[in-house]
């Protein structure tokens, strides 16, 4: 049987591209950029306190006791003064060894030696009543928080402060950018671009040392609260009237 041989199809396919016009290129569109700047105070509402409890002790286990014995009076001391368990946050904690190394001055030659232990615990309190801020401080030393101490003044919610200093921003870039243009003969237009920093209050380092608790309890420690200041800066971009 004799196969009969077809022939081979060949199919052509045309390939159309189409090319769009190009538009014609059009002048940007005159702007001026200016940065305003605002800022509004209030008086803070809140204190944030770090205490750390830090002992020591040949055994781990001797200055974990030791430690959470002194920390327990020290929850228990903050909860009489009124602040409640949402305000109370343990921050860090850590168990170190204590080693002693060869001094070769000394012709000491030996491998690193475990002498003891350290057992760190840190408590962050936030204290909603400013007024018990100098009593809770030096109740908590007397108690065992030997060091730490930082305190930082806050405002709770911040939010109308920081319209307050935004509005004035604004009101800075308007005014920075009228005085150029008038200047120059041209006008301000719409608003092409705007945008915004904001920067709020740092903490404020008041105890920052490692206290000694040989000493007895005085007075309160002296706190002033002062004033926190807020600052918004706001990038705004003007189309220019001519």
């Amino acid at each position: 049987m004799v196969k009969k041989i077809l022939p081979l199809a060949i199919a052509a396919f045309t390939l159309s591209v189409v090319i769009p016009a190009i538009a014609a290129d059009h002048e940007p569109t005159p702007r001026i950029i200016v940065s305003g700047e605002g800022e509004a105070s209030a008086e803070p509402d809140m204190a944030m306190v770090s205490l750390t409890v830090l002992r020591e002790a040949a055994t781990a286990r001797e200055a974990l006791n030791a430690n959470t014995k002194a920390m327990a009076d020290v929850l228990k001391a903050m909860k009489t003064a009124g602040v409640t368990d949402r305000d109370l946050q343990t921050s860090g904690f850590s168990i170190q060894p204590k080693y002693i190394y060869a001094d070769p001055n000394k012709g000491e030659d030996f491998a690193p030696k475990i002498t003891g232990y350290s057992v760190i615990n840190t408590l962050g309190v936030r204290i909603r009543d400013l007024s018990k801020v100098g009593e809770i401080l030096d109740q908590a030393v007397t108690l065992g928080v030997n060091q730490g101490g930082d305190v930082q003044f806050v405002k709770d919610n911040s939010s109308a402060v920081l319209v307050e200093a935004r509005k004035k921003a604004v009101e800075d870039a308007v005014s920075k950018a009228k005085t150029i243009t008038s200047t120059a003969g041209v006008s301000i237009g719409r608003i092409l671009e705007m945008s915004e920093q904001s920067s709020q209050p740092g903490p404020i380092p008041m105890m920052r040392a490692e206290m000694d608790m040989s000493k007895s309890a005085g007075d309160a420690v002296p706190i002033a609260t002062g004033e926190n200041s807020y600052r918004v800066t706001v990038n705004v971009t003007f189309e220019i009237k001519q």
